[in-house]
């Protein structure tokens, strides 16, 4: 998906992953965030995570995106929340981000591993940012089963992109990290995000329907809504991993 169609997906969306707001209060009670905790999020989308959580428990940010939109709309969420000086957002690649080293306590990579060109290589770029004891927040996907390669095809991801939920665990621990605990979505809260983007992406269509873009764009809808209905459904997990360095 180029970033113009993930933009335009995602317009009315305000957590870019498949986690409810509950799932999310519930990431941060795990996390015991207290006042002060400093906060790295590497591809913060609209920043909800770090906006809600500086609102909730007090906690300072910093949130790091490519997307310009997503970055205005974090900025806003934040004057909205009124701790535009708890949090602030950089527009950078996440996966080359310079930072302070070993200075967070938390650094999170939710839904984008593919800053570090998969969940190792974000592991490596975290670690690098987050203070010995820390706490590393990663959301990524797993496989539920084993896709077949006509699953893997339609979904357009390779089957080695991700592993079982336990491989997924065995990479975290060949990481040298320890999964202490994990928020997972289910059939629900993935219908919720996935099936939200289809009503967004219809509507846009509608309404500018001489856009160049509309014809890829019509495509892609098309093509993402039979996947995830054929397969999307039956294969793929996705779990937020609370990691102590």
């Amino acid at each position: 998906m180029s970033l113009r169609f993930h933009e335009i997906a995602e317009s009315q969306h305000r957590i870019l992953n498949p986690i409810t707001d509950e799932k999310l209060h519930l990431l941060g009670e795990i996390c015991r965030i207290t006042p002060g905790t400093r906060h790295l999020d590497l591809a913060c989308g609209k920043g909800e995570m770090l906006t809600r959580w500086a609102a909730r428990y007090g906690s300072y940010g910093v949130g790091v995106d490519i997307s310009k939109v997503f970055l205005t709309a974090a900025r806003e969420r934040a004057d909205e929340l009124d701790v535009t000086d708890q949090v602030r957002f950089i527009e950078a690649d996440a996966g080359t981000y310079e930072d302070e080293p070993h200075s967070y306590d938390i650094v999170s990579c939710m839904g984008a591993t593919w800053i570090g060109g998969g969940l190792a290589g974000t592991l490596t770029l975290i670690r690098r940012l987050l203070r010995p004891g820390g706490l590393a927040l990663v959301g990524d996907c797993y496989w539920i089963s084993p896709p077949s390669p006509i699953a893997c095809a339609s979904l357009q991801v390779p089957k080695d992109s991700f592993a079982s939920l336990s491989g997924t665990a065995k990479l975290i621990e060949d990481a040298d990290y320890e999964l202490v605990e994990m928020v997972l979505a289910n059939h629900d809260t993935w219908d919720r995000y996935v099936a939200a983007q289809w009503w967004t992406l219809s509507e846009w269509l509608r309404e500018n329907p001489a856009d160049p873009d509309a014809p890829a764009l019509r495509q892609f809808l098309d093509h993402a809504r039979a996947s995830y209905l054929e397969f999307g459904r039956r294969y793929m997990g996705w779990g937020a991993f609370v990691l102590r360095g």
